[in-house]
């Protein structure tokens, strides 16, 4: 099997989409050590020429992204516009993992739609979406809060390197919950009016020099 993973978060390497890939290829390896794997990050920018024959070359591609506006990355969406139609009838499995900060699933289901079709359009066969909601933190999340998210993408990796599928097992307790339970929602509700809340992103905008900026709104017009 020669796999080959497309990291398409602008992050590159500093991603969550690496977190999550760096534990499913530990997965992924101790079932098969001498596989032959390939990481391209699309947002280093190197010739589309380069990252499609990395694609073309491998018999299973995995593609990673974070949701951005219940979508994709654009280097992502241009990537997916460069990809060739299996007009040979050559055997290569595509599959996609779709991470995101949200909690509930149901915001990435209608990519796994697009992603679904644009699969059978291109005539490769479709190994399916992994979707991964609540990831936006676990860089600064305890281990404790994290050990079992990266123990399910080690169990995917393992079952990958054995089958070439995604385990769907693994993917539904991925998926978990459509939508937000009444009790979840009633605590996040009260977390918003705390500065809980906004430590993350608060952090960011310090870290950057921004904070002074936050409140700046450069897109409204002034009507006379």
């Amino acid at each position: 099997m020669n796999l080959a993973i497309f990291n398409g978060s602008p992050r590159r390497h500093k991603s969550n989409s690496r977190i999550l890939m760096e534990h499913f290829l530990s997965g992924y390896r101790s079932n098969k050590p001498e596989g032959n794997v390939q990481m391209a990050y699309l947002a280093e920018g190197k010739p589309w020429q380069e990252y499609l024959e990395i694609f073309w070359q491998a018999s299973h591609v995995i593609i990673i992204f974070p949701l951005y506006t219940d979508c994709m990355p654009g280097i992502v969406k241009e990537f997916i516009e460069y990809l060739p139609k299996n007009t040979q009838s050559r055997q290569k499995s595509l599959g996609f993992i779709v991470q995101s900060g949200f909690p509930e699933s149901i915001h990435s289901i209608y990519v796994e739609k697009y992603l679904h079709k644009l699969t059978f359009r291109l005539g490769y066969t479709y190994t399916g979406t992994v979707i991964k909601g609540g990831v936006e933190g676990i860089q600064v999340m305890p281990s404790s809060m994290t050990k079992k998210l990266y123990a399910n993408f080690n169990k995917l990796g393992k079952h990958y390197a054995t089958t070439g599928e995604f385990n769907p097992r693994i993917v539904k307790t991925l998926k978990g919950r459509l939508r937000m339970s009444k009790i979840k929602f009633l605590g996040f509700s009260l977390l918003t009016k705390t500065p809980l809340m906004n430590l993350y992103w608060d952090n960011n905008l310090k870290k950057n020099g921004a904070w002074k900026n936050r409140f700046d709104k450069p897109f409204k017009t002034t009507e006379n």
